[in-house]
């Protein structure tokens, strides 16, 4: 008796980088275009992709939000345009989002992401941010084949989606993720986990009478 559950949001908190906020210090001196990511930095991470994506195009400017572990630091590339922040806050995720030009998912795809389903797909959308993605399978289906994400395997194809992103501004686009995020919540999860508890309970329940 197995139900699976895609990854739910707090799509409200994730919403208030649409307003025009004022960035966080350490990110507001960074000029656009701004790249975003946010998560753990580890053995799933693509630093290979970042590095190539900073050296081709010096005008981006990469922010890379949240802890390092698993790997050596000194392994990170290191040039003039990749600016790493550390570890924020989720109440403070929004701010740092309403200054992002494209949010990335620069995810390897080895066993460690084979399973994955990044729950930051659909924050990323909810602060209105294009995305563009390595084509990690929970990502691919629904967000690539409907249109949501852009979906590239390499460096080229990145720089490619990203630009393309850059020059866009679709507000059709953002009007059906808003309509595809308006069945995900943490509370609507919640709601179909505990109705399909009761029905189980109600079932067991019969089958003892």
């Amino acid at each position: 008796n197995i139900h699976a559950f895609p990854s739910s949001i707090e799509r409200e908190h994730f919403q208030k980088a649409r307003r025009k906020n004022s960035e966080p210090i350490d990110q507001k001196s960074i000029p656009n275009p701004k790249l975003g990511f946010y998560g753990v930095i580890d053995e799933r991470f693509d630093i290979e992709l970042i590095d190539k994506i900073a050296e081709k195009k010096p005008e981006w400017q990469i922010i890379l939000l949240g802890p390092v572990v698993k790997i050596d630091p000194e392994t990170l590339p290191k040039r003039t345009n990749i600016h790493y922040l550390g570890s924020k806050n989720y109440q403070d995720l929004p701010m740092y989002l309403s200054g992002w030009n494209v949010a990335l998912l620069p995810f390897l795809l080895n066993d460690a992401t084979k399973y994955i389903s990044p729950t930051k797909t659909p924050e990323y959308l909810a602060a209105g941010k294009p995305v563009v993605s390595t084509p990690i399978t929970d990502v691919v289906k629904p967000y690539g084949t409907e249109g949501y994400v852009k979906i590239a395997h390499n460096a080229q194809e990145f720089i490619k989606a990203i630009e393309q992103q850059l020059k866009n501004s679709d507000e059709k686009w953002l009007s059906r993720v808003d309509k595809f995020l308006a069945k995900n919540s943490w509370d609507i999860t919640q709601g179909k986990m505990f109705e399909l508890i009761k029905t189980s309970i109600k079932n067991k329940e019969t089958l003892a009478a």
